[in-house]
């Protein structure tokens, strides 16, 4: 993700135990971010792919988060 991408919009993922990461509307596309890492993990064409792309990256068998717009 380059540093002059502007962040249009975000939502934040939220599990049992409270938020697990967040998606990034960028001009490039959707970024992922989860909170145990803090880093960004690629770029997405959709938010439907961004969220299936976190939900990949929590552990094996989570349960689907409910994402918030913020």
């Amino acid at each position: 993700m380059s540093t002059s991408t502007m962040t249009r919009q975000t939502w934040v993922a939220f599990g049992p135990a409270g938020a697990v990461g967040s998606i990034h509307r960028t001009d490039d596309g959707f970024v992922v971010k989860m909170v145990s890492d803090g880093r960004y993990r690629g770029v997405y064409p959709s938010l439907n792919v961004a969220k299936g792309a976190l939900h990949a990256a929590m552990k094996p068998g989570s349960d689907w988060p409910e994402f918030h717009e913020h």
